[in-house]
């Protein structure tokens, strides 16, 4: 905790105002009989539903657990947090073989690889958006790829088509590339060619007209030392380039993982959990006049002990109300919902390391960390705009509120009216009410 202690003080005045400025807007409720003229003494509850800003996790367990009860369990967690799933697109697990793409729900299984089309349903029966991960990630490539690059990128022209055609109109979000920091690579060589990037957002507009198209990158690629030189940064100048060259680039994705073992925890994090550093990386991607997702996040607890897990909830506390209040940002996912279940772990073996089996916001048996209350209350508390008002002798209100879907219940005596009404960043926010005439 020690380097967000340090800038306390500078932290919290950046979300402060942040906060105040970047996700909140005034709307001004009106009120008319239905001859036009203005009605007084109106009183109004007003009840937030929804949020614009997006806030989840993978949805990679989707009925992968072995009992019914931790399915469900794990249905009823997920949707009661978030408001957005990943998807999981991986090329070489959604089409093992080729011409056999696992798109319906009752696809034969793999293992942390839910079927797009079960996904869906889940998502669309719980009001959560869906996004998908990834379309061109070269180190999950099929084995079935030819290893030339012709034939590579004819195969992924067709990959993009199909996917396009089945599910551009049910998936807005798409990343497109994901860590393509990694050396060469023998088996993909079209990976290795200076238009990787560039090729494959082209291919992707061609494709996904109206959709989301976003880059994204490992963690350690962006926030240390290593890597930022600000806008000579590697991450920094790929999308720069990417975008002189007319690539649609509409959102960039940043990782967050802190997969380092407890023992090593307080030397490799200090960069990451330096507030002065997290706000000017996002400073200075914001230069680049794109949103920021942070697309993939790991906090370990390390262990099931209190003390540990109330380090966890406050570290999450202060990266996402850092996140949160930046103008930029516009969505953050946790990575592993459940303990045990991170890519690269045997459920119940510990092997792995203490890093990647206690990366989740639920333990192992399905019981919520403080963590998990951290995030749910910020975004369906802290976050979320409940008022009464009465607007006395005027005919109109103002009120100030977190972006998103709100209910209005307006009453003038023995009348109420109920109005939906989205409070929007982009749009000037004002509502004429009709108040029906008593009877």
């Amino acid at each position: 905790m020690e380097p967000f202690e340090k800038k306390r003080t500078y932290m919290e005045d950046r979300i402060q105002h942040g906060i105040e400025m970047n996700r909140k807007g005034f709307a001004t409720l009106r009120f008319t009989a239905p001859d036009g003229n203005p009605v007084k003494n109106i009183h109004v509850e007003v009840k937030q539903k929804t949020h614009d800003f997006k806030y989840g996790a993978n949805l990679f367990m989707l009925d992968e657990f072995n009992h019914p009860e931790q399915n469900e369990a794990y249905k009823k967690l997920f949707a009661e947090a978030f408001n957005m799933a990943t998807l999981p697109f991986y090329w070489s697990d959604l089409e093992p073989e080729p011409g056999k793409p696992r798109f319906a729900k009752d696809s034969p299984k793999v293992y942390r690889r839910p079927a797009p089309d079960l996904c869906l349903e889940y998502c669309e029966a719980n009001g959560i958006q869906p996004k998908a991960h990834c379309l061109n990630y070269a180190s999950f490539a099929p084995k079935w790829v030819p290893p030339e690059i012709a034939g590579e990128k004819r195969l992924l022209d067709k990959r993009f088509r199909e996917l396009a055609e089945r599910y551009a109109h049910r998936i807005p979000d798409w990343e497109v590339t994901n860590e393509t920091w990694w050396g060469y690579n023998h088996r993909f060589p079209f990976y290795n060619e200076p238009d990787f990037v560039e090729w494959s957002f082209e291919t992707a507009r061609r494709y996904f007209h109206t959709n989301r198209l976003i880059i994204n990158e490992a963690h350690s690629r962006i926030w240390n030392n290593e890597h930022f030189y600000r806008n000579r940064s590697p991450y920094f100048m790929q999308i720069e380039r990417a975008l002189a060259g007319g690539a649609r680039i509409d959102s960039i994705g940043m990782q967050y993982h802190m997969f380092y073992r407890a023992e090593d925890e307080i030397a490799e994090t200090a960069q990451y959990y330096d507030p002065e550093r997290i706000f000017d990386v996002l400073d200075c991607y914001a230069k680049l006049g794109r949103p920021i997702q942070i697309t993939e996040l790991t906090i370990p607890a390390y262990r099931c002990t209190p003390e540990d897990e109330e380090i966890q909830a406050e570290i999450l506390r202060n990266i996402y109300r850092m996140w949160f209040s930046h103008p930029a940002m516009e969505a953050i996912l946790y990575w592993n919902l459940v303990d045990g279940f991170a890519y690269g772990t045997v459920p119940g073996d510990m092997t792995a390391g203490e890093n990647y089996y206690h990366g989740g916001l639920v333990r192992y048996d399905f019981t919520p960390k403080p963590s998990y209350f951290a995030i749910k209350e910020l975004f369906g508390k802290t976050w979320r705009t409940n008022l009464s008002l009465d607007s006395g002798d005027s005919g109109e209100l103002m009120f100030k509120g977190f972006y998103g879907e709100y209910e209005l219940a307006v009453s003038a005596g023995n009348k109420t009216v109920t109005k939906t009404f989205h409070l929007d960043q982009q749009h000037k926010n004002e509502l004429d009410i009709v108040i029906p005439q008593k009877t």
